[in-house]
């Protein structure tokens, strides 16, 4: 048997040392090599998914007593529950594009789903497709790629819609749509508001956002949709905008200053923000002044 290279990272250094949980990512992703042989995975605190990359491989896993043989194809993924491992016997060198998911994202998701506790238990599984997985791989791997831009919403967004397809998939339930009418109720809506505005140039998360409001991340997806009529890191994004775009206007400050008070994380990344927004680039709004 052969060790697998290191292809998770350390758990973060503020987990260790009791940082808020609040400000701890729900999932994280990266491109990890696996190489040919037998090998053990490493056991993860995390839900590991790894979707494959590349030409197919031939490929054995055992979890448990359970055996399957198979070919593992590009955008399948297989699921390694946390504090598990699985033995794998590869016949050439491949690629992995890892997602590692927090087991209490997907325990709230599973409260919210209506599901029972035993039903919030991943089970080991392998060669599973699915086009709405992919497409969230595929998107963090984006995001990772280009430094987060999107912030840390957008990612844990991303972390509550895996989780819940993941719950989706198991159950063979489909995730229960928002009651009609039920929505954040408009005093809480109000503070949330408040505390996004004063807090707009700081890197909000999901938690934070539904502490405030006083409810599960899950339930407050969903309650802040029906509220303003959009997700929740689209409306930052738009608020992040109109920051920018008033700041211009008034004139007298730098891009790079601008960007980072409206919580851009450098001029460019404002300036694709505002052209999606406003379909205008930030010197087109601040040409607007005169």
């Amino acid at each position: 048997m052969i060790d697998r290279p290191t292809c998770y990272p350390s758990p973060p250094a503020a987990l260790l040392a009791g940082a808020d949980p609040h400000r701890l990512p729900l999932l994280d992703v990266l491109t990890s090599p696996v190489p040919f042989g037998l090998f053990d995975s490493p056991v993860d605190h995390r839900h590991v998914l790894c979707l494959h990359l590349g030409d197919p491989v031939p490929v054995s896993y055992r979890a448990g007593h359970c055996e399957r043989h198979g070919v593992r194809l590009h955008g399948q993924f297989c699921v390694v529950p946390a504090h598990s491992s699985t033995r794998w016997t590869l016949l050439r060198p491949a690629r992995s594009l890892l997602l590692r998911l927090t087991p209490s994202l997907l325990l709230d998701t599973a409260d919210a789903m209506g599901l029972g506790s035993h039903e919030a238990q991943l089970a080991p599984s392998i060669h599973i497709r699915d086009p709405q997985i992919e497409r969230i791989g595929w998107m963090m791997q984006a995001e990772d790629h280009d430094a987060y831009p999107g912030g840390r919403l957008f990612a844990d967004s991303l972390a509550a819609a895996l989780a819940a397809r993941l719950l989706a998939l198991q159950s063979r339930n489909a995730a229960p749509a928002a009651k009609p009418g039920r929505a954040l109720p408009a005093w809480r809506l109000r503070h949330v508001i408040e505390y996004i505005e004063a807090h707009l140039d700081q890197d909000l998360t999901l938690a934070e956002l539904a502490s405030v409001a006083g409810f599960s991340l899950s339930h407050f997806k969903p309650l802040f949709r029906q509220a303003v009529g959009m997700p929740v890191h689209r409306f930052v994004l738009e608020r992040r905008v109109e920051r920018a775009r008033l700041r211009l206007l008034e004139g007298g400050r730098s891009m790079t200053e601008i960007a980072l008070e409206a919580g851009f994380a450098h001029p460019s990344h404002m300036a694709r923000c505002m052209r999606r927004v406003l379909g205008l680039s930030p010197s087109q709004v601040a040409g607007q002044s005169g």
